[in-house]
């Protein structure tokens, strides 16, 4: 049933979905399950007690939290009750977190635990609309404006118990149109942008997501990504609306675990996971006998070719149908469940470009990767490849409902229904962001047979002193394509030639180092050994021919470890903070171009 407002997510569950397992989540060492009653339940009773604690339609509230069941409880609690939600990265520091409250207006914090409190603590001072901070997990001694949610809980089931009708009503007055949440974008080269998205904008993404991919309510996902992103929130909303059951991750750390514990029908990622994965497999195979690496080799490169068949209409070689059983059984099978477990029918992947080769292995081993384009500003999906429609190396068909069209300088143009209301306080950014209303995406891109392709971002574009265009991204997942690199950055804006930074993958250096003999105390000391530099120089030459002598790494430095969120070099999204890693390592980059 197509939705309305984000409100008819409760009704649909309510009605249609009533499950014993709706959420699932670890406790002890145990998983424990939250049904579709008590979770509609936990909900009009949060919804009630928000209100009676003040919070009104329309006013903003921010929820600072790690992903667990009761942020999506919160999430729908102050939806259902017409409030503005402010979703904020739990890795954010002090200054980011106050910007964001102080900007936003919040009248309300929901907080997960005693660490996050630490953090809001510094900045209350300068927040006085700031009235009240909501404990998942209160400590012992709290602020004087702080109470824990389950007191909320409490004073929301007395009142329905005494009105049973308030929640309806508070709920009813919700329209299409209505303010739903404000997101604020990631910043890879300023102060954060407020992008405000109304029901309409997520019931119209939701509706067509649902169209394009088979989310039912015998699916079972596995959620490790932010769910103050856009991309993951979705997946929230419309695994709800079709009354999918979704299991929370311990951590980031615990995700393979955790696939082996829930075994999931789906998953929504980045592709930083997908590349980590790979390249485990690959570490594996160098230390697997010669005939376990044929058996492999051969096993995957029948999947790729009954793959491309497929893909192309075709059917496959005689030859491929006869060994594809004996693939099957002896590699696919296996591979996929000892990375997502033995149901995973497919992988949702978006937020960064996925290399090709990547996306091919996967597919080849019978997980469908999923890739798809969105941002913020369109609540959040734009394009997704389907099971049906598929092209590797692309972000597949726009969305029904969504248009897209390529602007003569390259500029990706986005209308719909799902294209966002403008950035809060910010007019300026609006009228440079949506024009005749299209939104100017910032990315550039191709469109061809319908399927789109990404080929960076407009302000990434590197201009060289000679006035040559440069798109980093491409060049960037060329070098990622090794298995000897985990993650690259290129250099060249203003200057001479392009140079690269490289972050070695340390596993494979490791590897390399014992193999060759060459002796080492930490991974990262082998970044200056001779024999590891002409290594990285000769692949560096390898990948750059046939390159355009303007496109090519003249340059190139190894860093000593992995570029972070923590270290303030990637957004929550991984993406790349480029302005922050060149004035990092700024001497580093400019002792190439001295030489």
């Amino acid at each position: 049933m197509p939705i309305r407002t984000l409100c008819d997510i409760l009704t649909s569950l309510e009605k249609e979905f009533q499950k014993p397992e709706l959420l699932r989540y670890k406790s002890r060492g145990e998983w424990r399950n939250i049904s579709t009653a008590d979770f509609v339940a936990t909900v009009r009773a949060l919804s009630l007690g928000l209100q009676a604690l003040g919070i009104e339609r329309g006013e903003r509230v921010a929820l600072l939290s790690e992903n667990r069941p009761e942020w999506v409880a919160f999430d729908h609690a102050l939806l259902n009750v017409g409030a503005v939600v402010v979703p904020l990265y739990p890795s954010l520091l002090t200054e980011q977190i106050r910007f964001i409250l102080d900007h936003s207006s919040a009248r309300a914090l929901v907080l997960s635990d005693e660490g996050q409190l630490a953090k809001v603590l510094p900045a209350l001072g300068s927040l006085p609309g700031l009235a009240r901070l909501i404990l998942i997990d209160p400590p012992v001694e709290m602020p004087t404006q702080a109470l824990a949610w389950t007191a909320l809980v409490k004073e929301g089931e007395e009142i329905h118990r005494s009105d049973p009708g308030r929640f309806e009503m508070l709920r009813g007055g919700v329209s299409p149109e209505d303010l739903a949440s404000i997101l604020y974008t990631s910043g890879t080269t300023a102060d954060p942008k407020g992008v405000m998205l109304t029901h309409s904008n997520f019931a119209a993404n939701i509706n067509s997501t649902l169209g394009a991919i088979p989310i039912t309510p015998e699916s079972i996902a596995l959620s490790f990504l932010p769910l103050s992103h856009a991309f993951e929130r979705l997946v929230h909303f419309a695994c709800l609306a079709a009354g999918a059951t979704i299991a929370y991750a311990e951590s980031i750390e615990a995700v393979g675990q955790n696939l082996q514990e829930v075994h999931p029908t789906l998953v929504a990622t980045v592709p930083r996971l997908l590349e980590k994965i790979h390249g485990k497999v690959g570490d594996a195979l160098r230390g697997a006998s010669p005939i376990r690496r044929n058996v492999f080799k051969v096993a995957m490169a029948v999947g790729r070719r009954e793959v491309n068949a497929r893909f192309s209409g075709r059917r496959p070689p005689l030859w491929i149908r006869l060994l594809r059983g004996e693939a099957e059984r002896l590699v696919h099978a296996p591979l996929r469940e000892k990375t997502f477990g033995p149901r995973i029918r497919f992988v949702i992947s978006g937020a960064a470009p996925l290399r090709q080769e990547v996306a091919e292995f996967f597919h080849a081993a019978g997980i469908p990767v999923l890739e798809g384009y969105g941002l913020t500003e369109a609540s959040p999906v734009v394009s997704v490849n389907t099971l049906e429609r598929i092209r590797i190396g692309t972000v597949g068909r726009p969305l029904p409902g969504v248009e897209v069209r390529v602007a003569e300088d390259g500029e990706i143009l986005v209308h719909g229904a799902n294209v966002m209301q403008g950035y809060f306080r910010d007019e300026a950014a609006t009228r440079e962001a949506v024009k005749g209303g299209w939104l100017y995406t910032g990315d550039v891109g191709q469109l061809a047979d319908g399927f789109l392709t990404i080929t960076d971002r407009k302000k990434e574009i590197l201009k060289t002193s000679g006035g040559k265009m440069v798109a980093p991204q491409p060049l960037e997942n060329l070098l990622k394509g090794d298995p000897s690199i985990s993650q690259a950055v290129l250099i060249g804006d203003r200057r001479k030639f392009i140079s690269a930074l490289l972050v070695p993958d340390f596993g494979w250096l490791t590897a390399y180092a014992r193999k060759e003999r060459i002796p080492f105390g930490q991974p990262s000391d082998l970044i200056k050994e001779p024999r590891v530099v002409d290594h990285y120089r000769r692949l560096m030459e390898s990948r750059m021919a046939g390159l355009p002598s303007y496109e090519t790494v003249k340059k190139f430095r190894l860093l000593p470890r992995e570029l972070t969120q923590e270290d303030g070099e990637l957004t929550p999204t991984t993406k790349l903070k480029r302005r922050v890693i060149e004035s990092k390592f700024a001497e580093l980059i400019a002792s190439m171009y001295k030489e």
